[in-house]
């Protein structure tokens, strides 16, 4: 059996760089919690229209933001939340996405 050869990524031993943040990364970002505020509105905004292709759009594009705002949420509670009134508006968007979901 021969033996394999290590590969570049392998020789540093402990010396390599690791894929997750560092909690020192600091608070999320204001433009963080205003872009998503942003998007939720808007697709609030076009799944009221009455064309079925940018209602369909508008629902994907709400429906992909929901875990992506909950991980930010998570992220946010591990590493601090920045601009507090931002995130609470974030956090009023999505309850507004939430309820159109729901009813």
């Amino acid at each position: 059996m021969a033996h394999a050869a290590q590969t570049s990524h392998r020789r540093g031993g402990a010396a390599h760089a690791s894929h997750r943040s560092a909690p020192s990364d600091g608070p999320i970002r204001t433009l963080t919690w205003l872009g998503l505020t942003f998007a939720m509105i808007l697709g609030l905004v076009l799944s009221g229209r009455d064309h079925v292709g940018v209602r369909a759009g508008a629902l994907t594009l709400l429906i992909m933001l929901i875990p992506v705002t909950l991980g930010v949420f998570v992220t946010a509670f591990r590493r601090g939340f920045g601009s507090g009134a931002a995130a609470f508006l974030t956090a009023a968007a999505f309850a507004l996405v939430a309820l159109k979901f729901l009813f």
